[in-house]
């Protein structure tokens, strides 16, 4: 209930507007970011005015709750400060009512303080124009009875920022500006992605549901925002994408975790780092080339397509038989010094057609392709036949065949398709039932070890091993043939009468 006192004090027309004055005060501006209302934005105009959470807020009957007038934005969006500070660079035009003499435009220079008649140097630097404009009026009261002073920003400085965290090239930029101000108002300040697409893009490092914007308000401190940009790609919501201040500072932290259907979707944004930037990875493990290679987009090699896991398997000359696709490791670093860990499953992908399996690339990544302890003969078949593997290898089969010599096979190919492609047994001088299998370790080393061929056997390790690019198949002589060879050499001269009475069975 209001006392009798307070209604005639409020029915009074000078507190009426008063009133009315300090309710417009306190509804929030206009958002900057695209025209949204701001949901968030509190200016304190009375001192020592306290805030009544709503579990306490007194409620009076017969009220009504007015629905707004446009749709709210997002509640997690904080809406920045939006005035304008002035600062070294803009060009300002200071209005004195009255006193068309004082009038006049200025450049404010680096130290922010301008010279004006009567009295002199006044420092604007971090004001708005109307805080700026209340001093210049309190400076000339000692000059003149009633002074009326507006100053209108005629032409606007450019925008500096800086650009830190998960960025492509984190660092200071200087951002202009579009259209014209002042007596042309069709300005346009650049936006957190124009500045993210200025630093060439976020990286896939980055957690761009928190992205931070720290801004300078006018003789307070800092203000700061946080940004989801993923709401950008999700629903389009431009809310986010909050014009600048001179003097904003972006800051895209690094993503605790890694989600891989996320990070190909960051990778299609228009705000991340360009899809056709070549990318160096070094590629280490069971690949026949191990090594840095630099990933690119499109080309030849690979058939084309995303600069992914694949693709830089495939310049790395693809898997070896040896190659567990299940536990493939990317270990990626941060802006922040830290290494992400990415764990890849591209069985998954040949099996189900998971293509997020297939993790893009970025500068930098490192992909760990680790030896299977165990290896399935139908697997190794099936893996022969994708582009994760190699399009051919090659061995060498050398001794009592028919063809010796080096053979192509497909990879995963065993000992006996590589003696079947070499014609075959030697058949009056091989040693048919053991052959040696020479092999280079990617350590540098050989290892050598005799093989029970059977040739009606499957793949398996005991009896018909898959053989690995650059393998050697030793086939000896056997006992006849080295005996006959040994007689020859012995015999000398008489060897052609010892080779004749072989073939009449002496």
């Amino acid at each position: 209930m209001l006392n009798t006192g307070s209604l005639k004090f409020l029915t009074q027309p000078a507190v009426g507007a008063a009133l009315l004055t300090a309710v417009h005060l306190i509804v929030p501006s206009a958002s900057i970011a695209q025209g949204q209302p701001t949901s968030s934005t509190q200016l304190t105009v009375f001192p020592n005015l306290q805030t009544v959470p709503a579990s306490r807020a007194q409620v009076f009957p017969n009220t009504q709750t007015v629905p707004p007038a446009s749709q709210p934005v997002s509640p997690q969006i904080q809406q920045p400060d939006t005035n304008y500070l002035l600062g070294g660079g803009d060009l300002i035009r200071v209005n004195v009512f009255e006193v068309p003499e004082y009038t006049g435009e200025y450049q404010i220079p680096p130290g922010g303080a301008i010279n004006l008649p009567l009295i002199g140097s006044v420092t604007v630097q971090g004001l708005t124009t109307e805080q700026a404009a209340d001093i210049i009026t309190e400076r000339y009261r000692r000059f003149l009875k009633r002074p009326q002073i507006s100053i209108n920003l005629l032409s606007p400085r450019p925008i500096n920022i800086l650009v830190a965290g998960e960025v492509t090239r984190p660092g200071s930029y200087t951002l202009s500006l579009q259209g014209g101000a002042g007596n042309n108002p069709g300005v346009q300040y650049p936006t957190v992605l124009a500045a993210l697409t200025t630093a060439q893009g976020v990286t896939l490092a980055a957690d761009v549901t928190k992205v931070q914007l720290r801004r300078k308000t006018a003789r307070s401190g800092e203000q700061l925002v946080t940004l989801n940009l993923k709401d950008i790609i999700q629903t389009g919501n431009t809310a986010q994408d909050i014009t600048l201040r001179d003097g904003d500072v972006i800051v895209v932290p690094t993503a605790t975790t890694f989600n891989v259907a996320e990070a190909r979707n960051l990778f299609a944004a228009n705000f991340a780092a360009s899809p056709t930037a070549p990318r160096t990875v070094a590629v280490i493990g069971e690949v026949y080339r191990p090594g840095s290679y630099i990933v690119t987009a499109g080309g030849t090699e690979g058939g084309g397509g995303l600069p992914n896991v694949s693709r830089a398997i495939q310049l790395a000359g693809g898997i070896t038989s040896q190659a567990d696709i299940r536990n493939i490791k990317l270990r990626r670093p941060t802006r922040a010094g830290t290494e992400q860990t990415v764990d890849i499953n591209l069985w998954q992908l040949l099996q189900s057609g998971d293509v997020n399996q297939d993790v893009i690339v970025q500068d930098g990544d490192t992909i760990v392709i680790p030896t299977a302890t165990e290896i399935s003969p139908a697997e190794a078949t099936q893996l022969a036949t994708t582009t994760l593997s190699p399009a051919r290898i090659q061995v060498g089969v050398v001794g009592e065949v028919k063809r010796p010599g080096p053979v192509d096979l497909q990879p995963n190919s065993s000992l006996n398709q590589a003696l079947l492609a070499a014609g075959g047994f030697n058949d009056a001088r091989a040693r048919k039932g053991v052959v040696e299998l020479v092999r280079l370790n990617p350590n540098g080393s050989v290892t050598k070890r005799e093989v029970k061929v059977d040739l009606s056997q499957g793949i398996n390790e005991q009896t018909n091993p898959i053989l690995r690019n650059n393998d050697v198949v030793l086939v000896n002589r056997s006992t006849l043939a080295r005996t006959g060879d040994g007689l020859n050499i012995i015999a000398g001269p008489l060897g052609i009468v010892v080779n004749l009475l072989r073939l009449f069975g002496f």
